[in-house]
Parts: structure tokens; sequence; C-alpha cells
């Protein structure tokens, strides 16, 4: 299988930092963020990483080549534009296609600044087989932000800001009492069927995999996952760098 690492961002909540380096570059614990992210992957039995790049772009060019990370790593060069997830996914099309050994027809999107307890070979043997267009790693973590799950089977239904009370759904008569309101990890597992859906939803050129996921969700199969003793630190604001020491040391 293959996996695409999103590092691409231009990192402003951590700043001053990121006025030097790309965000996928800050050190925690001696190793870079995609460091950590790539080890991980590889521990995880993939095949092969994309990795996308815009800010500071040279600069991970650089890292990758020169650091062997235990897998094979291409490039999805954003230099010009900055296309958001989607696009990013959309962008990266043409590498993440590429036939396989294995020949499965999913691959991994993980956020270069999310790390996790998460045994990403379990999750991805566990859905490897599934119809879904995509499965999204979530959790019942604090934020203002939630996807909405059906509670019987996980489909996801919308999104919702708790502290201005919006709602976005393709089901008008949505009952959000009825609804599990979980947050987004930055990991899913998607299928390549999602990429003539995005032409089918209108989704084309710089656009959050968000949006289409809240678009599309009406039409396809798309399912939340919550893991069992899941922990994650998202490592993308000031203070945070701390914060994933103290937390890579509890793993």
């Amino acid at each position: 299988m293959r996996a695409m690492v999103f590092a691409a961002g231009l990192g402003t909540r951590l700043r001053p930092l990121t006025d030097t380096m790309p965000k996928a570059l800050v050190p925690v614990s001696g190793e870079p963020l995609l460091g950590h992210v790539l080890r991980n992957l590889s521990s995880a039995g993939m095949e092969e990483a994309v990795v996308n790049v815009h800010h500071f772009a040279p600069m991970i060019k650089d890292w990758v080549r020169d650091n062997d990370c235990g897998l094979p790593v291409k490039i999805s060069d954003e230099s010009g534009e900055l296309l958001d997830t989607g696009g990013g996914i959309l962008n990266a099309r043409r590498l993440l296609e590429a036939p396989l050994p294995g020949g499965t027809d999913r691959f991994l999107v993980h956020n270069v600044d999310i790390l996790s307890n998460l045994d990403i070979k379990d999750f991805c043997e566990k859905f490897s087989s599934w119809s879904p267009v995509a499965v999204l790693v979530v959790s019942p973590r604090k934020t203002s932000r939630y996807l909405l799950f059906d509670p019987e089977d996980m489909r996801l239904l919308g999104w919702t800001n708790i502290e201005t009370g919006e709602v976005r759904s393709p089901y008008p008569d949505i009952d959000l009492s009825r609804c599990i309101r979980l947050a987004f990890a930055g990991i899913h597992l998607l299928s390549r069927d999602i990429f003539p859906a995005f032409g089918e939803f209108g989704f084309e050129g710089k656009f959050s995999i968000m949006d289409f996921y809240i678009r599309a969700c009406g039409k396809l199969d798309i399912r939340g996952y919550v893991p069992d003793g899941f922990r994650m630190i998202d490592v993308g604001k000031k203070g945070s760098v701390e914060e994933a020491e103290e937390f890579l040391q509890s793993l």
C-alpha cells in the first residue's frame, strides 16, 4: 500500500519556527515531523510514500534525498500554488494510482503534524476490503468543529461548529441530537474511486478534502473509525512541540 503525507502547509500557527523552515521539518525529540511520520509508515509496511511540498519546498526535497526513512519517497510538487488537502490529493493522482506489487486500490493519507499511537497496519488491514470511498480516523477529543456520524453504522452525515452553531450537511432534516460528534484526526484511508468522484461532485483545482466529504457523504459511503485507546497530538500550534516531545516519551 502507498501513503500520502501532507507536508505542503504554511505552518502559520507554528511561527516563528516556520519563518525559516517548513512545518514538516520542525524537530520533535531530534527528528523532523516528516521523519517521525515516514518511519511510522515504513514500520507499518507501506511500500511507498508520496509527500506534497510548497512552503520551503527545496528544503523538504533535500531532506528526503539525504535521509532514508525505510521506504521510497516521491514528491508531489505544489510550488506554484498551494492546493489545499483535496486539491493536493487530486494533484498527486498519477503518483497515487501508479501500480504497486501489493495491488491494492487504497491509499493512506496522513497529516505531517499528527503524531499518534494508531496501529497503522491494523487500521489499513481492517478496512482494506471494505467498500467505503473513505474511512476517517476520528476521536472524541474536545474541539469546536466536529464531524457528525450515524450512531448505527458510523456513516458521515455532516459537520458542525459548536461555537457558531453552523451545520453543513447534504441532509436538510438532519437530527443533530441523534448524531455522534467526533473530531477528525488527520488520518484517512481512501479508495482510488475518490478520483472520478471529485469530478462528479464538481471539485477541481484547489479545494479542501473535508468540503468534498461533507458534500459527497449523502451519496458516497464515507465512514468514521474510532480506534481503541487512541491518543494523538496535533503539532500545529505554538507550544505543541514541547507537548509532542512529552507525548512521544509516553508511547
